[in-house]
């Protein structure tokens, strides 16, 4: 691994939160487990290599190719202000907010706290926390926020093979799961100030601290997942909040594709908001034309692989079903591409399976990459 005590100020504090949260990765504990997951960090044989159309995280916007560590860092700051500044300004993010518990209850080994809080400024939030049996408040235990349209899906109580919380906090995981409670138009529909793709990851970044100041939990390790539009959700909140250790985003569309209706970044509850008036749902027609952010993102050629190379080098899986297909492996050589120029292997996964529902197959990649990252000294107990 290179030395990057010539990033800066900003990277070093980055790179060693993620240093400290991984540095029992290479213990004998993991060792089997890495094993088992491994595979997921090779690109698919005939995907190696192979970088598509999509422009390079490692030339500037003006074309200027990223030559030092200091150069990758000003690249990655001119990526997040171009986004933040077209998407909308964030509100502070509230590194300690204020929490109402509502309800405590056992299910099984596990306490439930049923938890209000302010998604937003204004926007109260309610989400249930697991704690496993055994927790310490000596600030030992990782943790995973769950995110998806309400908190229920996420601890059991409704769906199928959705219940990453749950799961999760069986294996000793801290876990929190929220869902949006229509707080993701910020201060209103009528005049939102933030894309709601972004003001979801905001919210997320607020839930984060919720788990941070939990004493049972090591804020250094605290990941998120989400699925469809939980995966959306994951994915932008962990790519432009450096805190979240890593990150697995299943199936919810890692790039721009017009060809798949369910990749539907388009629509005014993500990118394509410009108004309470909105579009006609479905895919982009001369009849019903892009709009909003969508239509000027597309216009000037960015996509979503360049909010991936955010993560670099924190460590994500794609959890790819009928929607990311082992093709998107084009879009990630490109976030393998900013690792290697750091001195880092390993950083990028993907799985797939055929269908866009997850199945415990799938859940179970998913469980085994967040227990070697996030808990090297538990990884593979059960």
């Amino acid at each position: 691994m290179k030395s990057l005590s010539c990033l800066g100020m900003v990277s070093c504090i980055l790179i060693a939160v993620v240093q400290g949260a991984l540095a029992e990765s290479s213990s004998e504990g993991p060792r089997e487990l890495w094993k088992q997951i491994a595979p997921y960090f090779e690109p698919a044989e005939e995907f190696k290599g192979d970088l598509g159309n999509y422009q390079s995280p490692l030339k500037f916007y003006d074309g200027r190719p990223v030559k030092t560590p200091e150069d990758w860092q000003a690249r990655r700051q001119e990526i997040l202000k171009t986004w933040h500044q077209k998407m909308g300004a964030w509100p502070p993010v509230n590194e300690h907010p204020e929490v109402e518990y509502l309800k405590e209850e056992r299910r099984g080994d596990l306490t439930q706290y049923t938890v209000r809080f302010n998604i937003a400024p204004g926007h109260p939030n309610t989400g249930y926390l697991l704690i496993p049996e055994g927790a310490k408040p000596d600030h030992s235990r990782p943790a995973v926020l769950v995110v998806y349209y309400e908190p229920e899906t996420g601890v059991g109580l409704k769906g199928e093979n959705r219940d990453f919380a749950l799961q999760l906090a069986k294996r000793g995981f801290v876990t929190f799961s929220i869902g949006h409670d229509y707080s993701l138009y910020y201060p209103n529909r009528e005049q939102a100030e933030i894309q709601p793709l972004s003001a979801l990851a905001y919210g997320a970044a607020n839930a984060f601290h919720v788990l941070a100041n939990r004493k049972e939990v090591d804020s250094k390790r605290i990941g998120i997942v989400g699925h469809s539009y939980g995966g959306k959700w994951a994915m932008f909140a962990s790519c432009l909040y450096d805190k979240f250790a890593c990150a697995a985003w299943s199936d919810g569309g890692i790039v721009f594709d017009e060809s798949r209706p369910s990749v539907n970044y388009w629509e005014p509850w993500y990118l394509g908001y410009e108004g309470p008036d909105f579009r006609k749902r479905g895919l982009p027609t001369k009849e019903n034309p892009r709009t909003g952010l969508y239509k000027e993102l597309i216009k000037e050629g960015h996509d979503l692989h360049e909010l991936h190379a955010l993560m670099a080098p924190r460590p994500f899986l794609v959890s790819g079903g009928a929607e990311d297909q082992p093709k998107q492996w084009r879009a990630l050589n490109h976030t393998i591409a900013v690792n290697r120029f750091l001195g880092y292997e390993n950083r990028v996964a993907m799985t797939n399976r055929e269908k866009h529902a997850p199945d415990p197959q799938s859940n179970e990649q998913m469980y085994q990459f967040f227990e070697y990252w996030l808990m090297p000294n538990q990884a593979g107990k059960k």
